[in-house]
């Protein structure tokens, strides 16, 4: 099990290229209303998702809450974490899949069961994350490129590539890291 003080740990904090403090010259600029997902901190910020959030599988509801989290992650957009008073957990199954991310610990998966049928990995949480994040311990998130996700009732769009779990919306601007070649951003 990683510790926060781990030298991997610390390596792979270190190793990003841009931290939030300053916009690179690809980045588009945002209009009035938008947020750039340049202008967000590395190590990431936890804050309150203010709109309704919204997670639906075979015409279930999975997950619903007006009193999500979200993170902040330089280059990502944010990622909504549900209370877990607010989660169907009967409709998931943990699958013994695991990940890490430097900031926030180890991330266990969940299978979402539904009638006609099941979505693999489509859920995570972190059962105890890392000091600076106990705020999303226990909560749920999902994947919009396999789930239903609508925020404040707009459709969420997902983030490139396989991995990390963005909900992208009108708000929103970019380029975001998942696709190829976008690793070290």
């Amino acid at each position: 099990m990683h510790r926060p003080d781990d030298p991997a740990v610390l390596a792979a904090r270190a190793s990003w290229k841009h931290r939030g403090a300053s916009r690179p010259p690809f980045a588009a600029t945002p209009s009035r209303g938008q947020e750039s997902v340049w202008d967000y901190p590395r190590p990431p910020r936890v804050e309150a998702e203010a709109r309704e959030a919204l997670v639906r599988h075979d015409d279930a509801v999975i997950a619903r809450s007006s009193d999500a989290l979200r993170v902040l992650e330089t280059a990502s957009p944010p990622v909504v974490y549900f209370p877990p008073r607010d989660v169907a957990w009967e409709r998931l199954r943990e699958n013994g899949r695991a990940s890490f991310c430097e900031w926030k610990g180890r991330a266990v998966f969940y299978d979402v069961v539904g009638d006609a049928g099941t979505v693999p990995s489509a859920a995570w949480a972190y059962p105890e994350p890392f000091e600076g994040y106990e705020a999303l311990a226990g909560f749920a998130s999902f994947y919009p490129r396999l789930l239903a996700c609508t925020l404040g009732g707009e459709p969420v769009r997902p983030q490139t590539g396989g991995f990390y779990g963005g909900w992208v919306t009108d708000d929103i601007v970019g380029p975001f890291k998942g696709a190829q070649g976008t690793g070290g951003w």
